[in-house]
C-alpha cells in the first residue's frame, strides 16, 4: 500500500500524472514556440505535475538506488533552478534561458522515462524490445531528443509575450 492504495492503483495514479505532466510540456512548450505566446495555465500545470511525478516516483516500496531515483532526483533540481528563474528572477536577462533550459530539461527527462517505460509494459512495444536497449528504444529515445532540442532552439531564439 501506498498513500492508502494498493500498488497498482497507486502505479496507475503516478503514471496518469505523469501523462498529465508531459501533455501539458508538450503544449506549452509547443505553443511558446511556433506562437511565442507564454500559456500560464499549462506552464503551471506542467510545473506542478512533473514536481508530483518526481515526488510519487520516490513513494514507490525501496529498490538499491538506480536510474529511476537519479532521474527523480535530477527532475527536482532541475524544477528548483526553473521556479527560482521563473518567481525570484522573474525571467529577467539571463533567468529566462535559465528557466528555459531548465523545464526543457525536465521535460526531457520525462519523455525518456515515458519511452523507458512504454516498451517496459506495453506489450506490442515489448515485443520490438525485450531488453529494452534494440534499435526501436535506441530510435524513439533519438526522436525525443530531437523534438526536444527543436523545441529548445524555437523557444530560446524567440522573445516570448
Amino acid at each position: 500500500m501506498v498513500l492508502g492504495l494498493s500498488l497498482p492503483m497507486f502505479t496507475l495514479l503516478h503514471s496518469a500524472i505523469s501523462i498529465i505532466a508531459i501533455a501539458a510540456g508538450l503544449i506549452y512548450f509547443v505553443w511558446l514556440g511556433l506562437r511565442r505566446h507564454w500559456l500560464d495555465a499549462f506552464n503551471n500545470l506542467f510545473l506542478l505535475f512533473t514536481a508530483l511525478t518526481s515526488i510519487t516516483g520516490f513513494l514507490f516500496p525501496p529498490k538499491p538506488i538506480g536510474p529511476p531515483f537519479i532521474f527523480g532526483v535530477v527532475s527536482l533540481l532541475l524544477l528548483a533552478i526553473a521556479l527560482f528563474a521563473l518567481y525570484r528572477g522573474r525571467l529577467a536577462g539571463a533567468w529566462r534561458p535559465a528557466y528555459l533550459i531548465s523545464a526543457l530539461l525536465a521535460q526531457w527527462l520525462n519523455m525518456v522515462v515515458l519511452v523507458v517505460q512504454s516498451y517496459q509494459k506495453i506489450p506490442a512495444l515489448h515485443a520490438f524490445a525485450p531488453t529494452g536497449a534494440e534499435p526501436p528504444v535506441l530510435a524513439t529515445q533519438a526522436a525525443v531528443l530531437l523534438l526536444v532540442l527543436l523545441l529548445g532552439w524555437r523557444v530560446l531564439r524567440r522573445r516570448a509575450h
